[in-house]
């Protein structure tokens, strides 16, 4: 925050403070930074947020504007203030802790008071000249912060999913490239860790894809629901202080100023304390999150090792992994991203546990519920990019070593099963336990198939895709 010598001093409720002479915010964003040291996460942390609040108060200031309640020069002031913000700039003026008392009334007036000041200065007057644009009378003008505050919340969230996604899409785009490098490698399958049956490591690598891949539609769709706020609401959903049509004409100047499909949410009251759409969206995400986590436990699985495990993949060596075991290196990438998938695991309890805290016409939990939302995005953003860059575009496979496997396991009596029967292919897979010999072996040696039928069954395009083979057992 500004240190400048020369002061000017402010007013509020509770009586007066001095405050740097140009400092953009006012006395109740210096009272919000003294009563909130919680975290690390300030508003100017998420840029998103803070354009959620510029747009916010652009589209009020508009509203305001068409119906004679802000002067030409006024709104003109808070416009050019709201797109410096949307800008990049001033963003060092939102000091303010994320996670606050107040249902979030701090970062209103620390959005009005920064707003009102840069205004004042496009009007060619000094911070604090109230008289000229108002942080309550004209920023604020028509609006609570429990109708403002949220759909800040919701166009900055909105604005994050638009960002979250295009990393997401890169990763199923490299799991589907390697799926096409490795469509020729045949490899075990494991359901339990134990051996299951034949596929392809593509198959493997195209699983991982699609299942990131089906969670676009749902992602999208729980991000729909921020396209509906309570603008115009005010405190309670009443509407008071507000003039008949300022509602709409502020969603409608919202809808322009974003270019998205913003709407007035029906029942005014119902939506300013309902935020389930943060628990919906937070449900979402940990659908992704939960999905990176198997992803990476995978991984790890496929390619621990190098000599007394899986060994069926090399990932990318990013580091020494012991300080006292030499040569050990470890599967540091998948490790950290299964770390932020329990972080956003565990903001999603907190959503929701906050989202439940709602009591009469307002959440007043809504602060925490932000930052978590705000923050999991960000997790999730750079998990996808990490995951991508420094592992999965350097997987190899070990091709030899996996055919190995294939040939020599158990699990291949179950591509026997339609042909020799249940009772055959159990009575050889306890044979192949017991003595250490092949499946392929032990058939031929009790006369079951012929080696021409054993070898069109076992032919690996034979046993990763549903077939049809007319081969009948001998006995």
């Amino acid at each position: 925050m500004n240190t400048n010598k020369e002061t000017r001093v402010e007013h509020d409720l509770l009586g007066k403070r001095e405050l740097p002479a140009d400092a953009l915010y006012g006395i109740q964003t210096l009272r919000g930074v003294e009563n909130f040291s919680i975290s690390r996460f300030k508003l100017s942390y998420y840029p998103a947020f803070i354009n959620g609040l510029a747009y916010t108060k652009l589209a009020a200031a508009d509203a305001n504007h068409q119906l004679g309640l802000l002067t030409d020069e006024q709104f003109a002031g808070i416009k050019a203030a709201c797109e410096d913000i949307l800008a990049g700039k001033y963003h060092e003026e939102f000091p303010v802790d994320m996670i606050q008392g107040g249902a979030g009334t701090s970062t209103n007036m620390n959005a009005n008071e920064v707003i009102a000041n840069i205004a004042l200065l496009h009007m060619g007057c000094k911070p604090g000249e109230y008289e000229h644009c108002s942080p309550h009378d004209h920023v604020n003008r028509s609006q609570s912060t429990n109708d403002a505050y949220p759909t800040a919340i919701h166009m900055g969230l909105y604005a994050s999913h638009l960002a979250l996604l295009p990393h997401l899409k890169e990763l199923i785009a490299e799991f589907r490239k390697r799926g096409d490098e490795f469509a020729g490698i045949v490899k075990m399958g494991r359901t339990q860790l134990e051996d299951a049956v034949p596929m392809t490591l593509g198959q493997t690598f195209y699983g991982f894809a699609s299942i990131l891949e089906d969670e676009l539609l749902h992602l999208d769709e729980a991000a729909a629901d921020f396209l509906t706020v309570n603008l115009g609401a005010t405190a309670i959903g009443t509407g008071i202080c507000s003039e008949p049509g300022y509602a709409e004409k502020a969603v409608e100047a919202l809808a322009r100023i974003t270019g998205w499909e913003v709407k007035l949410a029906k029942d005014w009251v119902g939506a300013t304390s309902d935020t389930s759409c943060m628990v919906g969206y937070m449900s979402a995400l940990k659908r992704v999150a939960v999905k990176m986590s198997k992803i990476s436990n995978d991984l790890r699985l496929l390619a621990s090792g190098p000599r007394c495990g899986l060994g069926e993949i090399n990932l990318p060596a990013r580091q020494p992994g012991s300080s006292i075991m030499p040569g050990k290196v470890n599967p540091v990438i998948p490790e950290v991203v299964s770390q932020v998938a329990f972080k956003v695991i565990g903001n999603e309890l907190c959503v929701t546990m906050a989202g439940e805290a709602s009591q009469m016409e307002l959440n007043a939990m809504e602060p925490v519920m932000a930052q978590c939302c705000f923050e999991s995005v960000d997790l999730m953003r750079n998990a996808f990019d990490t995951l991508r860059t420094l592992c999965v575009e350097g997987i190899t496979a070990n091709p030899e070593h996996c055919q190995a496997e294939v040939r020599n396991s158990i699990g291949i009596v179950t591509a026997l099963n339609p042909y020799i029967g249940y009772d055959h292919s159990t009575n050889i897979a306890k044979k192949a336990l017991e003595t250490g010999r092949s499946v392929y072996d032990l058939v031929l040696e009790e006369g079951i198939l012929t080696q021409e039928d054993l070898d069109t069954i076992l032919d690996p395009k034979n046993m990763i895709r549903p077939v049809k083979l007319d081969i009948r057992a001998r006995k």
